[in-house]
């Protein structure tokens, strides 16, 4: 180190002197050294100045020696003082100029620390031009300090955006004068990999306040820096993976993550039972393991050219890394020039083509396990970075996969439970709807695509006796395999329900009771808990059943969306129904509502998955629903679909059942009907006025079957019944009789004794009808037969 550079202010300190000894001029060096400024020094003796003795500076002559001196601030220090005299042009003398520097002084140990800093130092002046910069500073840049000096800043460690920031933050302080700290990340592919340094900046003032210049201290943070960036990968990893149940989704998250931030290029093959949501074997796989690409990533897109293609098998032999973090549940570091990397690329010609290719010199294979099992492997590589992965990096991955791991296999278990249970969801619903007379039928089931798993979305269509209909459509509380077995069991029972002929509100009033008193149990008997059942047993029901001869429906909802018709003229309406307490609340009531729907209606049944969406409310999505059925459609498949493009993605947030029906008509020409006098007599009258019709519809094969059964019918409502009494005669697909009166009382079919008088009517119309039955109506009772038509009527 050079003490008296007289390009270094901070140094030395150069004082001009006149011919009596009275100091003319104060450097800059002299005020940081002594820690006077200008105004104070000049004008005063030098010896004063300088803080000395009376006389120790002689300035008549040329002169060099040792002085003990006092700072401004009371410290003292030792000076190398130099005086040189000066002359005016006629030779005459016409002062001196005098330097002084430290001399092992706690200012010479300021400046020797400076220079021999381990700590990157520079100081710049305002204009951002270096003035000094030590010798760790001066080998980073890697051009000689005397060469720095007066240039400005210039980071050949940094890449352009780091220079602009260095550069900015420096100016910011020198305006400022303000301290600053800046975190720099070097240029990648720099050599020796890419590094960090934190610098501290602060504002250089004089004893005034003036700032003259910005000193920096940079410290090399790689270490730092990159433990944070593998503390925040692994935080970004705790958001990004495992963001859907998915297997091929959550690996692809996995290689992703990874690239291009820890590596360039990332693969994950998975054995083919995880992907099935099969239960891998316990323990590593065996020798020469089997494996499907289901992801990779390069830093350039999603790897189009790598050794294995997407969905392709691969056989890892037994030394080659992946094989060998296999056997062992270890992550195996490979590099270039190790035998088992050597020996692996040589089996795999296209593999070896691509590391001569790219250049790649480093691998890092990872197993992917998870309670106990192994489910496949990670394989990360890197060619565009110099660095090589390091025992840190071990760690790392570790951790990544076993995160990734995790989430795989929820992603596996979820595959296998939502495939069984949408199996037995699909067993449940009706596979074809029949087609029936009162309406022309339509239905759609789409499952959700959320987390949350198939749920107990269900629709049905259930012929009902007088040629009406029932509609029903459900939705049970929670998803996964109990909630569709729930959905079976309420399915099933809304079928016997209505095979009862109960009326809507009766119906859900029976099914409430029904679902307050089911208790869910597994499959040995056990009580399922209500973590297993995804919430509450409970469910929403809606039920209507449209009669085409009336042309009227009536409906009741158990806490379920009420439904929209189509008018044929056009409009589309939401049906006043109330919706009334969900199943499984007891002890409430239900309401019916009643409307008539002209021939040609549109009646939508749908649960609340199609019109509730994250992107948008449920007005929004019932007015959705109402633009879908007021568009017109050739056909009513063809409206199912028009309503389901109003969810916005083919993967709901929840099930949707949808069921559309369009309403028909029953003319006058199909249905007969007569008043029955209360007596005895009039049977046969009711025979030769049914035959009569009969006859009038061409159905003579017919007659005598009828007229039986019509005399059966006519007798027990005259004998048991009370009036008044009813006959129908209904012809659509089939041939149905039936007779009301006003008692509730229905008949019971019994096999008469040998003596007994009577007995026999019902058993006679069960054996010539196909069907029979009964059901209760508002003015008592209607007991009806069913018949297939005979050929000659077809």
């Amino acid at each position: 180190m050079n003490t008296s550079d007289p390009d270094d202010p901070a140094a030395t300190a150069v004082v001009t002197v006149s011919v009596r000894g009275v100091v003319t001029g104060w450097s800059a060096g002299a005020g940081w050294l002594l820690g006077r400024s200008a105004a104070e020094a000049v004008g005063r003796p030098v010896a004063e100045a300088l803080g000395a003795d009376e006389g120790a500076v002689p300035v008549d002559r040329e002169w060099r020696g040792r002085v003990r001196a006092r700072r401004r601030d009371g410290r003292e220090l030792e000076l190398d003082v130099r005086v040189s005299p000066a002359m005016d042009a006629d030779g005459r003398p016409a002062g001196c100029v005098v330097t002084a520097a430290p001399v092992d002084s706690d200012t010479a140990l300021l400046l020797w620390a400076f220079q021999q800093s381990s700590v990157a130092m520079a100081t710049y002046d305002t204009g951002l031009r270096y003035r000094r910069v030590n010798d760790t500073a001066a080998g980073m840049i890697g051009v000689p300090a005397a060469d720095l000096s007066g240039r400005p800043f210039s980071g050949p460690l940094l890449d352009d955006e780091g220079r602009r920031g260095f550069n900015e933050h420096l100016r910011r302080v020198a305006e400022t004068g303000r301290a600053a700290h800046y975190e720099t990340p070097s240029a990648e592919g720099a050599a020796g990999g890419e590094r960090a340094w934190s610098t501290e900046m602060w504002p250089v003032r004089d004893p005034e306040g003036r700032i003259h210049g910005v000193a920096s201290a940079a410290f090399d943070s790689t270490e730092q820096f990159r433990g944070r960036r593998r503390l925040a990968l692994l935080n970004e990893a705790g958001a990004r993976l495992g963001t859907t149940l998915d297997v091929v989704h959550t690996a692809d998250e996995l290689a992703e993550l990874a690239v291009p931030r820890f590596a360039d290029f990332a693969s994950v093959d998975l054995l083919d039972s995880v992907l099935h949501g099969e239960e891998p074997p316990p323990g590593p796989p065996g020798r020469g393991v089997e494996l499907r690409r289901v992801a990779h990533r390069t830093a350039s897109g999603r790897a189009p050219d790598a050794a294995v293609d997407l969905g392709e098998l691969d056989v890892y032999p037994e030394f080659s890394p992946p094989s060998r973090a296999l056997a062992t549940g270890r992550p195996v570091l490979s590099r270039l020039g190790h035998p088992d990397f050597t020996l692996w690329l040589a089996q795999n010609s296209l593999r070896d083509a691509k590391v001569q290719e790219y250049g790649i010199h480093s691998v890092l294979a990872v197993p992917l396990r998870a309670r106990g099992i192994t489910l496949g492997v990670a394989v990360f590589i890197r060619w565009a970075r110099p660095e090589q992965f390091t025992e840190d990096d071990l760690t790392l991955t570790e951790e990544l996969a076993g995160r990734a791991a995790v989430c795989v296999d929820n992603a596996r278990r979820y595959t296998r439970e939502h495939s069984t249970a949408l199996t037995l969801q699909r067993s449940l619903l009706p596979l074809r709807l029949r087609e029936q007379a009162a309406v022309e039928v339509a239905s759609r089931y789409l499952p959700a695509g959320a987390r949350a798993g198939v749920g107990g979305d269900w629709f049905d269509v259930i012929p009902l006796s007088g040629t009406r209909v029932g509609l029903v459509v459900g939705d049970v509380v929670g998803h996964g395999i109990h909630a569709s077995a729930t959905m079976g069991r309420l399915r099933t029972a809304v079928r016997t329900l209505a095979d009862v002929d109960l009326a809507p509100d009766e119906l859900l009033t029976h099914l409430d009771d029904l679902v307050t008193h089911l208790d869910p149990e597994d499959g040995r008997g056990r009580e399922v808990t209500p973590a297993e059942t995804s919430g509450e047993l409970g469910a929403t029901c809606l039920v209507a059943v449209y009669d085409p001869i009336a042309r009227r429906c009536t409906l009741a909802s158990a806490g379920h969306p009420a439904p929209a018709v189509r008018f044929p003229d056009g409009r589309v309406e939401m049906v006043p129904v109330s919706a009334g307490p969900p199943l499984g609340v007891g002890g409430l009531p239900f309401e019916a509502v009643e409307l008539e729907l002209p021939e040609g209606s549109l009646l939508a049944l749908y649960t609340d998955g199609l019109i509730k969406s994250r992107d948008f409310d449920l007005d929004a999505g019932l007015a959705r629903l109402r633009s879908a059925l007021s568009a017109p459609a050739p056909t009513i498949e063809a409206a199912c679909d028009t309503v389901l493009k109003t969810l916005p993605s083919d993967r709901p947030v929840d099930d949707v059942a949808l069921l559309l029906a369009r309403t028909r008509a029953l003319d006058d020409g199909q249905v007969a009907m007569w008043d029955v006098p209360d007596d005895p007599a009039h049977v046969a009258d009711a025979r030769q006025a049914v035959a009569e019709r009969l006859l009038a519809w061409g159905m003579e094969e017919a007659v005598f079957v009828t007229e039986l059964v019509v005399s059966e019918l006519v007798t027990n409502a005259i004998r048991y019944g009370t009036p008044p009494i009813q006959l129908r005669l209904i012809r659509d697909r089939t041939l149905i009789c039936e007779v009301s009166d006003g008692s509730s009382t229905a008949p019971h079919l019994r096999r008469a004794l040998s003596d007994d008088e009577g007995g026999r009517g019902l058993l006679l119309v069960a054996q010539l009808s196909q069907a029979w039955g009964t059901r209760q109506t508002s003015a008592g009772k209607t007991i009806w037969a069913e018949q297939a038509f005979p050929p000659a009527g077809r």
